[in-house]
């Protein structure tokens, strides 16, 4: 355990830069647990995981605004939701700017489209900022208080029993909400 603790404090804060540019939410969630089981600092997890966020967010939207309409017009099978998220861009900015990183299937589509739709930048680049900080915030305090419920649930027990209990449990209710939201579009 102490190798691998070794290397998180070593490498954590990079490898929380690279997954929210890459992912997000489970490397979030991670990186909060990371935080209570005092291995790196909340308030640094917090800033490198807004940071991540917003530089990813960043590049898919300067993509969207150079390839958007030739790039979207070739997902056929999206189309419908490509329409329905255009319709949201144009009549709610800012709440489709600040919330897209919050729904799921448009984490990675959805700055593609905004930068699409040719929302300024200048509306776009604040924007974005406070939604990966409200979005750090949000799923790195997940993770760190629901690392902080399980611990007190396991009190005594393995630290390593406690981390994996908590990961199972995150990752089962990703996949329960990815299967709920499914359901629910498919209707």
């Amino acid at each position: 355990m102490t190798d691998l603790a070794h290397y998180i404090t070593q490498y954590g804060y990079w490898a929380l830069l690279i997954g929210c540019l890459l992912e997000g939410e489970t490397i979030t969630l991670l990186g909060g647990i990371a935080a209570h089981n005092g291995l790196l600092r909340l308030p640094l997890v917090i800033a490198v995981v807004a940071i991540g966020g917003a530089l990813g967010d960043q590049v898919l939207y300067f993509a969207g605004r150079h390839f958007g309409g030739r790039g979207l017009a070739r997902i056929e099978s999206q189309q419908a939701r490509i329409e329905r998220a255009q319709k949201l861009i144009a009549s709610h900015p800012i709440l489709f700017v600040i919330g897209v990183r919050f729904m799921y299937g448009f984490r990675l589509i959805g700055p593609v489209l905004i930068g699409a739709s040719k929302l300024p930048p200048s509306r776009f680049i604040p924007l974005n900022i406070l939604g990966a900080i409200l979005w750090a915030t949000l799923f790195v305090l997940l993770g760190y208080f629901g690392g902080q419920a399980i611990s007190s649930f396991v009190s005594g027990s393995d630290k390593k029993l406690y981390s994996l209990l908590f990961c199972v449990v995150v990752i089962a209710a990703i996949l329960l909400l990815r299967y709920w939201w499914r359901r629910r579009h498919a209707q």
